[in-house]
């Protein structure tokens, strides 16, 4: 028989302590929330803000294509991208200190979150620059 670190064997059912999420929970959440919401816009700003793409048909009829970012609403993409990966980032953070069992889950939606944030700002200032 295998003990856990306190001395009572893995066959005997485990007491589940926390009766309600605390506030540090409340916060991740809210956190998490916040995030993927500016994800979201800074989705829907940058297919405003990003240069149109030159399709023959819009030659053909002569229609004007946009080659460039707009910069105005480029500058909001960044402070909208650079908000969510801190977001994403503080409820990593307090998921870190508040988590204290191997069986608690990990937020991979939150690393994904923070990735996918930090390679399109990179991508902006490539492509902007």
């Amino acid at each position: 028989m295998t003990t856990v670190g306190d001395g009572k064997s893995n066959s005997e059912p485990r007491i589940e302590r926390r009766k309600i999420p605390d506030l540090w929970r409340y916060t991740q959440i809210a956190l998490a929330l916040i995030s993927w919401l500016l994800f979201l816009i800074a989705l829907i700003l940058s297919y405003y803000a990003a240069p149109d793409h030159d399709y023959g048909v819009l030659r053909y009829y002569g229609v004007e294509i946009r080659q460039f970012w707009l910069t105005p609403l480029t500058g909001y993409l960044y402070i909208l991208l650079w908000l969510s990966a801190l977001g994403s980032y503080l409820a990593l953070l307090t998921d870190k200190y508040r988590r204290r069992r191997r069986s608690d889950n990990t937020n991979y939606s939150l690393i994904f979150l923070l990735t996918v944030n930090l390679t399109w700002l990179v991508y902006i200032l490539v492509k902007t620059h």
